[in-house]
């Protein structure tokens, strides 16, 4: 694999200044390596198919043709196992505008929408901005890895004003790949007591070498009939700027719940580059996906290395998915929000404090590995002065 990635240039630094990033929106020194968002230029059949469409220089409203429908069919079959029909196909422009329109279609105000933390963010903002209320099911942490709590998750499933959970799988911001038989248990706790599965997949591509995914959907004829599945080829591309995804709805009631909400909130019409992004990376874009997986591989063995030699106060949590580190910084202090502030301060290093993916969050931080090795080398460098200047203040104030 590491000779694989050697065929494309991950290792070029590329300028981001200057070309309203939200990623690199920064101040003069400064890093970034919070947002998930990687330095890496999207596959050439991509670009190349955006110029052929520019080219025509008309940008006129457009329609979804029979080849978008293929290139996810063919994805999600040849890479993932899962066959998907076409009818169970809608667009959206993006994962996000799809969770919070389902929130809103397949819930009523004040009923509980679970989710297992931590996890990413926005799933708070989809539900609290709706009216809804977040019911957590934490995930256990223990021996450097995660586990979901099964008679906690029940529990909360059971409640009568529990009606959907947002899945994350895998899972961000741990890295974990569920398997077969704890899907298939999620399915059918939720299917035992009446609650809609949204399967939040974005990050499903970026998985180890030697690491597959399994689509919630393709687990059971139970998981299928009770869930929508949000899939994209934003992070796996790196063109989240494109606004392409699409939701697999398999249940004819679902998806036209689900198909109404998007349309009504106007989300499901693509524009001009959306159908040609995605078909041209779904279509010509695994040999790129390939090697970048095995430099993003040698970049989290890096982290960990790192780490474990010149920063033995932060533990890296075991992960096999998504180019995102969960750190865990404890044992330096259970404040990872002033931690992350601190190293901005006092480093320019700008990654995330772990209190964003709730209150389990409390003491972690998340690392994006996504750029040349150069660039996190030099990130990895600022880690290691930040938490020495820590604690160094931190024993100074202890003696005041």
């Amino acid at each position: 694999m590491k000779e694989l990635a050697k065929e494309f240039d991950f290792d070029e630094i590329v300028d981001r200044l200057g070309t309203d990033s939200l990623k690199w929106g920064i101040r003069d020194g400064e890093l970034p390596m919070w947002v998930a968002d990687m330095d890496f230029r999207t596959p050439s059949a991509v670009t190349e198919a955006i110029i052929r469409r520019a080219e025509h220089g008309i940008f006129g409203y457009s329609v979804l043709p029979k080849r978008w429908y293929d290139a996810y069919i063919s994805w999600w079959s040849t890479r993932h196992g899962f066959a998907v029909d076409a009818s169970w196909l809608v667009f959206s422009t993006g994962v996000v505008p799809s969770l919070s329109s389902m929130v809103r279609r397949l819930t009523a105000v004040g009923e509980n929408v679970l989710i297992q933390t931590p996890v990413y963010n926005i799933f708070f903002n989809s539900i609290v901005n709706n009216g809804r209320r977040v019911l957590e099911s934490p995930l256990v942490y223990e021996d450097g890895a995660y586990r979901i709590d099964f008679d906690d998750l029940e529990r909360k499933l059971s409640h009568s004003e529990t009606t959907l959970m947002i899945l994350c799988n895998p899972h961000n911001p741990v890295g974990k790949i569920w398997s077969r038989e704890e899907l298939e248990r999620i399915g059918e706790l939720c299917f035992r007591h009446h609650v809609t599965v949204i399967s939040d997949e974005i990050h499903c591509d970026l998985t180890l070498p030697g690491c597959g995914y399994i689509p919630f959907a393709s687990v059971s004829e139970r998981c299928r009939e009770i869930s929508v599945t949000c899939v994209a080829p934003s992070k796996t591309f790196n063109m989240a700027g494109l606004q392409s995804s699409a939701v697999i709805a398999p249940n004819l009631f679902l998806r036209q719940r689900v198909s109404r909400g998007l349309n009504n909130d106007e989300v499901a019409e693509p524009n001009a580059f959306a159908v040609e992004a995605a078909v041209a990376a779904f279509g010509f874009g695994a040999p790129w996906l390939d090697a970048l997986r095995a430099y993003l591989a040698e970049s989290r063995q890096m982290v960990e290395k790192f780490i474990c030699e010149r920063v033995p106060q932060v533990d890296c949590v075991r992960g096999e998915a998504t180019y995102l580190l969960w750190l865990d910084c404890r044992k330096v202090t259970g404040d990872s929000r002033r931690l992350a502030a601190y190293l901005r301060s006092r480093t320019g290093l700008w990654i995330s404090s772990g209190e964003a993916y709730g209150a389990s969050g409390a003491g972690f931080l998340r690392l994006n590995a996504a750029c040349p090795h150069s660039v996190l080398m030099d990130g990895l460098e600022r880690f290691a002065r930040g938490i020495s200047l820590f604690l160094a203040d931190g024993a100074v104030e202890n003696l005041k």
